[in-house]
Parts: structure tokens; C-alpha cells; sequence
């Protein structure tokens, strides 16, 4: 299923609610009081609080559950910021990349999305072994699980910590780049 489809999929209540509510008004024409609306072009125009969003892919395995205590949609730029999201891709595996940040803005159809703040990548392996990113902001591309950065990265492995400046990463390969300024340090065992 596309990040298009899983997108609307998920903002479809949202978008009933609004339709519903705007039907309401309508058919209740003598209950609204004539004023001069001025709206600011970044109104919010829909938010949601405590939620938790689970999605199966098409042979219904679990693909990936998204956690948020606020999401707030603002109409002029079409873009979506959730706040505190945690976001467990699991790809139809046991063991689910653990994406959150402080903050997120999701662009409009969900093309891409930016982690700000406090950015983890964490995920454990068939061994058991820990494997944590972190980095202060990443770009995310649903449709292709990639993501970059051209900020400071850290990475904390089971055999030590490699850090660099800039990275790029490919999760549905567990393949990960980083550009420049790379340093490690490495226990063998």
C-alpha cells in the first residue's frame, strides 16, 4: 500500500468528523449567528489528541503502529505536526525499527516527514543486540523507508560508537551512510 493511501487511510475519521459537522451546520441554519470570520492563512483547521494509529499491509501482517498525544493540521500549508510520535515499523517482522522525536511535520500526502528534536532510531536484532541512531533532525521518506540528515549522528552499537556528520539510511536494507567527520570506537570481542 502506498504512503499516499496509508496517509488518507489514516486521516479519513478526521476528514468524516469534519464533513459531519459541517453537515450539521447546514441543516441548522437559524442556530448560527451571522459574524465576520477573518482566519489566519496556518489556522489549524483539525487536531486529534491521544492517538494511536495501527496499520496491516496486504497480507495482514502488522506494518507499522504511530502513537501521538497531539496532531494538529494547519490548512494553509497542508502540513500535519504531531507531537511526541513514536512510530514502531515493523515491514512484516518480529522485531520493529522504534522512530520518535520530540516533534514531527508531515508534508502534504505524506511524501516526507521531519523529525525534529531529540530524533532515536532504535531497533534490536534476531541476537538481541541493540542498535541506537540519534541525531537532532531527520528526513524521512515513507515510500521508501530512506532518511537523511546533514546534522551530527550517533551511533550506539553492542561493539561500541560511531559518530559522523550527516548520514544517510536506507531502513528496509538496515543500510547506514554517514558522510563525513566519522569517528568509532569499537570493542572486539
Amino acid at each position: 500500500m502506498s504512503a499516499n493511501a496509508r496517509l488518507a487511510l489514516f486521516f479519513l475519521p478526521f476528514a468524516l468528523m469534519v464533513a459531519a459537522l459541517g453537515y450539521w451546520n447546514i441543516n441548522n441554519p437559524e442556530e448560527i449567528e451571522p459574524t465576520t470570520l477573518v482566519t489566519d492563512k496556518n489556522d489549524i483547521d483539525f487536531f486529534a489528541q491521544g492517538t494511536h494509529t495501527i496499520q496491516f499491509d496486504e497480507t495482514g501482517a502488522l506494518n507499522y503502529e504511530l502513537t501521538s498525544p497531539s496532531i494538529e493540521h494547519t490548512q494553509n500549508d497542508d502540513i500535519t505536526v504531531l507531537l511526541e510520535p513514536e512510530l514502531l515499523l515493523y515491514r512484516g517482522s518480529d522485531l520493529p525499527w522504534n522512530i520518535s522525536s520530540k516533534r514531527s511535520l508531515v508534508s502534504p500526502e505524506g511524501t516526507e516527514v521531519e523529525l525534529i528534536d531529540n530524533v532515536r532510531i532504535a531497533r534490536t536484532d534476531e541476537k538481541g543486540r541493540p542498535v541506537i541512531l540519534s541525531t537532532e533532525q531527520l528526513t524521512y521518506v515513507p515510500e521508501t523507508e530512506y532518511a537523511h540528515t546533514k546534522l551530527a549522528v550517533k551511533i550506539e552499537a553492542a561493539n561500541g560508537i560511531t559518530t559522523g556528520v550527516g548520514m544517510q539510511t536506507y531502513l528496509n536494507e538496515s543500510k547506514m551512510h554517514l558522510l563525513s567527520n566519522v569517528r568509532g570506537r569499537h570493542e572486539v570481542r
